[in-house]
């Protein structure tokens, strides 16, 4: 039953001694408390029978969960759930049916179609967004969907459905007093992402309601190891613009009373709250864990005392609202209702084998296409890959209100008061690739975020799940580490995860790459072959001025995620320097560059390296008669094996340069592939040049010798056409 159900008339029986609850209501609440225990204790069951594969339970939290329902709204407001919330599934409408389909991994499972654990909830319908194992995640995104909704309520333009782009493909709602739930267990408020979201949360006044289901245990570790004093709501007191809640939450009428208090102040504009509801735990962590192992009986005996369907049942037993036969008679038709949801659940049908290449990329919006390819319309002369990335970041602005730019140092100016003086230049990036957006948009479209890596890629996540185009910034690929859950576990996941459900197509901007004298250690990093191997993420890697404004219209009008990878020391490059195409240049991705043709050996490359490759081939054909072909991948996933096909059935023997260090590296995968499906087509073995297995120094000829140079690109040819 949906949580308007319990809500019912509320508002006028706020005179009641039942929190504003009629009893009826409560007779309600008692039937999903104990509906929600009931499926756990089948999933148990089932789980010892070997008919699902996992359990977690919600046992313990049932009240308080509830008193969230009851204050909130199915299908209006937005929840980033975690996995014990099952009590606020029910409640908010998922059917007991629905939960067991996902415990036995069936086709017809609404959450995921059998691809997550039971308890990861999802529901598009009900607005309950993917949930994932990793915790903590979801607290950003919850920051960045609360963000999503303000923005589109301020300007209500940006929700229009738009063919051609993924706009065509996104269903926006949005409500003015819309409250954004997030939960978690207090041990997951020891993770950072959940600090980086407070920090957020506050400082823009977002409507996010944090509440904390605190059992005491982290599976197995006390609250009094994670959390200084074991009161995370006590920790946080000074927190500014906060509403903060501490309350019993095995008690319903105390948590309602709590709830109500944290969604109002939510629900007027006030900004975020926090319930900090204490509950308890009477199963283990999971049914794979005994914490027999680690609890004492006395301690689980106290916990037993304050069961919140006990304490409930006693309670409408004393006022009169239920007898025992009337219990008896409520509990009877709960248990048929489970036993037949699980009953049907187990006789559903399991997804085929074959569909699990279904949904890790868009079904119906490819950026391969060839609607995507179109020729430049070139105006005025030569400009550089920063000044046409700009350009090209000011195009996708103007044609498409939904896109929002941050980042650190982005903004012209963090305070809008200082940014009318025009004596003031504007920051625009530390290397002014988004210089003026900020004058042009204003400060609702392009702004600065904390330094917090994370906290970038995971607010952006929140966003484009509300359809948002976050065109975000990581200012140094070297720091990109601290945002790697949302960029492995999150972004790329969502997708396939929902079952097509949800979808994450943001843009995620990064300066990469070395060859900087005196980059060092820190600030010229590659390392793309980690992102490649991550399903879901389109990786774009352009070597020159043209291909970066082409790929990033795509990038920003595909209906994936993108990792759009700018080389910092091609930026203002004399090399690949071309006039402006037009706001309607797009290149399809996985379409490679022939930059010179060849006939005697192909050179595989992309980034910094094609500049270096075609200095080498150009050196020999001039010195040695050796004709090269240089062949610029442009997108490394996806990559256009066609095109390597082609050049090497051609030249019949080929180099693979990169960047990034040899070991486990990009080139690693390509020249496995031509070994495997080429080998009757070379004339010698593949090889590979790249960096040294170490890291970039900081002296210049100590970087030299790291990071491969044209005169080894020079060598290496030599030696393969010789073979």
């Amino acid at each position: 039953m949906a949580s308007k159900a319990l809500q019912g008339d509320v508002a006028v029986t706020m005179e009641t001694r039942y929190e504003g609850l009629l009893p009826q209501q409560l007779v309600e609440m008692y039937r999903l408390m104990y509906l929600s225990r009931r499926i756990d204790d089948r999933e148990i069951m089932l789980k010892r029978q070997q008919k699902v594969y996992f359990q977690i339970s919600c046992a313990g939290h049932e009240a308080l969960l509830l008193a969230a329902a009851a204050n909130l709204r199915s299908a209006y407001d937005w929840f980033f759930p975690y996995y014990r919330d099952r009590a606020l599934c029910l409640a908010l409408g998922v059917t007991p049916e629905a939960m067991f389909l996902q415990a036995v991994g069936a086709k017809d499972d609404p959450a995921s179609g059998g691809r997550q654990m039971p308890s990861h909830w999802g529901s598009r319908e009900h607005n309950i967004v993917t949930v994932s194992s990793p915790t903590g995640t979801q607290f950003l995104q919850a920051v960045g969907c609360a963000e999503a909704g303000r923005y589109f309520n301020q300007h209500p333009a940006a929700d229009a459905k738009v063919d051609g782009d993924y706009r065509e493909f996104t269903d926006v709602q949005h409500h003015a007093d819309e409250v954004i739930y997030v939960s978690a267990g207090e041990g997951t408020t020891s993770q950072g992402e959940f600090w980086e979201s407070l920090n957020t949360a506050a400082v823009r006044k977002l409507p996010v309601l944090y509440v904390i289901e605190d059992n005491g245990y982290a599976i197995s570790v006390p609250v009094s190891c994670q959390t200084p004093g074991g009161n995370i709501s006590h920790v946080l007191a000074n927190f500014p613009n906060f509403h903060f809640e501490e309350c019993d939450g095995t008690d319903l009428l105390e948590s309602m009373a709590a709830m109500r208090r944290a969604v109002e102040y939510v629900r007027s504009g006030n900004g975020p709250a926090l319930v900090h509801g204490h509950v308890i735990r009477p199963y283990s962590h999971s049914l794979s864990d005994d914490e027999k192992l680690y609890r004492p009986e006395f301690e689980r005996k106290k916990d037993s005392l304050r069961d919140p369907i006990v304490r409930f049942q006693k309670f409408l037993i004393a006022e009169g609202i239920l007898d025992a036969t009337g219990v008896q008679k409520l509990q009877h038709e709960v248990d048929a209702e489970v036993h037949a949801a699980a009953d049907a659940a187990l006789e559903a049908p399991f997804p085929e084998a074959s569909s699990y290449a279904r949904h890790v990329y868009s079904d119906v919006l490819k950026p391969t296409a060839k609607s995507f390819e179109s020729a430049p319309v070139f105006e005025g002369g030569d400009r550089t890959m920063a000044d046409l990335i700009n350009k090209s970041l000011r195009d996708e602005m103007r044609r498409d209100e939904r896109v929002v730019i941050f980042g650190e140092d982005v903004a012209d100016c963090a305070n809008d008061e200082h940014l009318e003086d025009k004596k003031l230049k504007g920051k625009g990036g530390v290397f002014k690739l988004t210089h003026g957006l900020q004058r042009e948009f204003g400060s609702a479209r392009v702004f600065n975020s904390p330094l917090a890596e994370a906290n970038i890629v995971g607010r952006a996540v929140g966003m484009a799940t509300r359809g948002l185009k976050p065109v975000v910034e990581i200012q140094f690929f070297d720091y990109i580490w601290p945002a790697m859950h949302q960029l492995r576990n999150e972004l790329p996941l969502i997708r396939w995860r929902s079952n097509n459900a949800f979808s994450c197509p943001a843009v995620i901007r990064v300066a990469i790459g070395g060859y900087l004298t005196g980059g060092a250690v820190y600030h010229s990093q590659c390392g793309e072959s980690i992102f490649t191997h991550t399903p879901g993420m389109h990786v774009v890697f352009p070597s020159n001025a043209l291909d970066a404004a082409g790929l990033l219209h795509t990038a920003i009008r595909c209906d994936d995620p993108v990792l759009f990878l700018e080389h910092k020391r091609l930026y203002r490059e004399p090399f690949g320097r071309a006039p402006y195409p037009g706001p309607d240049y797009t290149i399809p991705f996985g379409k490679a560059r022939i930059w010179k043709e060849g006939t005697d050996v192909t050179v595989v490359t992309y980034g910094a390296t094609v500049p270096r490759a075609l200095q080498a081939a150009q050196r020999l054909e001039r010195e040695l008669g050796i004709s090269v072909e240089v062949l610029d991948l442009r997108t490394l996933n996806p990559y256009d094996f066609e095109a390597i096909a082609a050049s090497v059935g051609k030249t019949n023997r080929v180099l693979i340069v990169h960047e990034d260090t040899l070991s486990w590296g990009y080139g690693a995968e390509i020249a496995a592939r031509i070994g495997s499906e080429l080998f009757d087509k070379l004339d010698a073995p593949v090889q590979r040049l790249a960096a040294k297995d170490t890291f970039v120094a900081y002296q210049p000829l100590v970087e030299d010798a790291i990071l491969p140079q044209a005169d080894d690109i020079f060598a290496a040819i030599q030696k393969l056409t010789a073979y």
